[in-house]
């Protein structure tokens, strides 16, 4: 059962969220949408089919970072609009956009968990077509992905898009890492009500949940740190979420015509991308399809996408 968090909880995530986030404003585009070594940013192509499709003309992006996916999409002559927890990130979202003529007050500070934020923009802008979150919700607290759903469905006009990102959780059942080890031990075996129940077989228990790590690559991946003083992608809050469960969740919330699309797609586990690096790749991309059932296992993440009422 979720438990709300409190509010000192919240914040001493976004701290370490900020903290996080506070040296990537100028290189965090360039690192994982431009790079050669980075995934080809297939999501954006699935957002601008998304927008296109929905004659959106007006678009909040909320956790817009250093306006990574809004650059991308000023081609299609929307509206945009931004926030950000970061001010490192909104900093260099303002200046990249100001290239394009999007005047500064469309991105402001703010938390996908304060619906204030939402209805944040200066220009009093209240009511959009569509509106989109990626790279968010694994920094969000178990027991808030409601709240963020619900922020949107009160600035997302009757009948709008909203598109939210999530690390995909049943992804840790093909990478056999030490993901797959937090999968096996959290979410599919209740290991504590087994060894509630164990009685005089506890010790032998034990050793079998133990054992279990035996097959996995406990060593991969490698934990990502900062870049400095500040903590690193894995050493903050960074959570997987099950597409199973996000997609009755937006339902259950009054979202309609709710589907989950996949991306990033890996054709074989992670480990042995070094071994083939070329084919990897390449496989890899040739695979991508956001509706091939293959995804709930094979992608490493996907989009949420659903209608407002």
């Amino acid at each position: 059962m979720n438990v709300k968090p409190t509010s000192s909880d919240r914040e001493r995530v976004e701290q370490a969220v900020r903290n996080c986030y506070s040296t990537w404003g100028e290189r965090y585009y360039d690192e994982y949408y431009k790079s050669d070594a980075a995934y080809p940013p297939v999501h954006t192509d699935i957002v601008r089919t998304l927008l296109q499709n929905a004659g959106a003309r007006t678009l909040l992006d909320a956790g817009c970072g250093p306006a990574s996916m809004l650059r991308d999409l000023v081609d299609l002559g929307l509206n945009l609009y931004g926030f950000d927890l970061t001010p490192e990130m909104i900093t260099e979202a303002r200046r990249v956009l100001s290239v394009h003529g999007i005047a500064s007050d469309r991105i402001w500070t703010g938390s996908v968990l304060e619906r204030s934020s939402f209805l944040g923009a200066p220009d009093g802008q209240k009511d959009y077509d569509a509106g989109i979150c990626f790279g968010v919700l694994p920094h969000v607290r178990d027991g808030s992905d409601a709240t963020v759903i619900g922020n949107f469905m009160t600035v997302v006009r009757p009948g709008g898009l909203v598109a939210i990102e999530a690390r995909n959780e049943l992804f840790s059942l093909f990478t056999l890492n030490r993901y797959s080890s937090g999968l096996f031990k959290n979410r599919l075996i209740d290991s504590d009500g087994l060894l509630a129940a164990a009685g005089d077989e506890r010790d032998a228990l034990e050793r079998a949940l133990d054992d279990l790590d035996k097959r996995f690559r406990m060593d991969l991946p490698p934990v990502r740190k900062g870049y400095a003083e500040e903590p690193g992608y894995d050493e903050v809050l960074s959570r997987t979420h099950n597409p199973f469960e996000m997609r009755a969740l937006a339902e259950s919330l009054g979202l309609v015509d709710v589907r989950v699309l996949f991306y990033h797609f890996h054709a074989l586990p992670p480990m042995f991308e070094s071994a083939v690096p070329k084919l990897f790749r390449r496989a890899s991309i040739a695979m991508e399809d956001p509706e091939d059932w293959r995804g709930h296992f094979l992608a490493s993440a996907f989009i949420l996408v659903g209608r407002v009422q």
